[in-house]
């Protein structure tokens, strides 16, 4: 009988423990996502939907290659001379600007979802080569999608892109061919005419309908055909693809684990092609991070974007001390300016440079022993008197810096 008053003592005990909970979120891993597909198949489409609804980082060789040139890093002035002659970057350079992405603060904390790669160049690493380096990443794909298309239709999607030369922007056959268009808007107008209650207001929408495409046609005559968006390359492309990367991706494939690996058909339009994804992905949850710049503190974190009704921020263990300032060694009171919200508390930066740099990967500033005031010691006394062993001796035992 005492043994169950000690058991029914504390029928209310809360067993959930925020601090463990937060700990063990910002020790996890974030999620990693890469796609696979024959070229043309919508890797690249499909890579940047996902990386949108998952808040993570959207890592393709292209995409790479313009932000370093943006940022004017090391690689990207290189590859900007070498543009500018009318010269290709060479394979190694994009691969290791990719790797450096890769492991850059930022994707340290969203996660990535990485497509176009292994790509079938194999100038400087083989296919096995290049897939042996995916799986040696420290940042280990999580989830594996494989956008599987038939040849022949593939090869029709792609004979049928057009790009605006000015914007890059890249159109199918559906969205600039009259004869597709008329014939899509014939089927729209046969279903119309077996619905009985159509009043006036939709006649005026049909109306408006049959002008739209007429005025998006005439904006695209300027539209041109890439050379390698021409039939017999396209052909020739999966061919490549076939031989050479079609093979050691099986390979790889089949050794995952088929919880993880998702496959989808390629041959529907994007967005079915992201909503059999994410349907398909129902099991599979991902950690939503969400930031929130504020003017003050108090007044905008307190009520905007609440996580369930009645919420309100609540302030951290840190209070208005800097994280970052922290982490580097100093104790600096935060500026309301440079507020954010993350994991329903509020964090108060110093400065627009420890902003972004929490922005980034907040993690590394938010991890035990964090938050602890830095102890600062003076040792003086006379020379030979033991100073420098006294210092080595404080700073081993208590993990400080001389």
């Amino acid at each position: 009988m005492a043994s169950q008053e000690e058991e029914q003592a504390e029928p209310f005990t809360d067993i959930f423990d925020e601090d463990e909970a937060e700990r063990s979120f910002l020790l996890s891993k974030p999620t990693c996502l890469i796609v696979f597909g024959k070229p043309g198949s919508g890797k690249k489409t499909l890579a940047r939907k996902l990386s949108q609804r998952w808040n993570c980082i959207f890592i393709e060789a292209s995409e790479v290659i313009q932000t370093n040139i943006q940022q004017e890093t090391e690689y990207g002035l290189k590859c900007q001379e070498l543009l500018c002659q009318g010269q290709s970057i060479p394979e190694e350079w994009v691969t290791e600007m990719i790797l450096q992405k890769i492991e850059s603060p930022e994707v340290a904390h969203f996660g990535y979802v990485l497509t176009g790669f292994p790509s079938l160049s194999e100038e400087y690493m083989t296919v096995p080569q290049q897939i042996e380096k995916i799986m040696n990443l420290k940042l280990k794909p999580d989830v594996l999608i494989n956008i599987k298309c038939p040849d022949y239709d593939l090869c029709q999607r792609i004979s049928g892109l057009r790009q605006n030369p000015d914007s890059g922007e890249m159109y199918q056959r559906s969205q600039w061919d009259p004869k597709v268009t008329d014939k899509h808007k014939k089927e729209k107008h046969q279903d119309e005419e077996e619905n009985e209650e159509e009043d006036e207001e939709q006649e005026e929408e049909e109306e408006e309908t049959a002008e739209g495409p007429q005025k998006k046609l005439a904006s695209f005559h300027q539209l041109v055909h890439r050379p390698e968006d021409f039939l017999e390359n396209a052909e020739k492309r999966i061919g490549i693809f076939k031989d050479k990367m079609h093979q050691p991706l099986e390979e790889f494939l089949t050794d995952q684990d088929c919880r993880y690996l998702i496959e989808v058909d390629g041959s529907q339009q994007p967005d079915h092609v992201f909503e059999a994804y994410i349907t398909s992905d129902q099991n599979y949850t991902c950690c939503y991070c969400c930031f929130n710049k504020q003017d003050e503190l108090f007044r905008a974190l307190s009520s905007y974007k609440l996580i369930a009704p009645r919420y309100r921020w609540r302030r951290s263990r840190w209070g208005q001390v800097c994280p970052v300032a922290l982490k580097e060694g100093d104790i600096v009171i935060g500026n309301p300016e440079f507020a954010v919200s993350f994991l329903g508390k509020m964090y108060v930066l110093s400065s627009q440079e420890a902003l972004k740099k929490f922005m980034l990967n907040p993690r590394p500033y938010l991890l035990p022993p964090m938050p602890v005031s830095p102890c600062k010691v003076f040792v003086f006394g006379p020379p030979f008197s033991g100073r420098t062993t006294l210092c080595n001796v404080i700073a081993h035992n208590y993990k400080g810096k001389v």
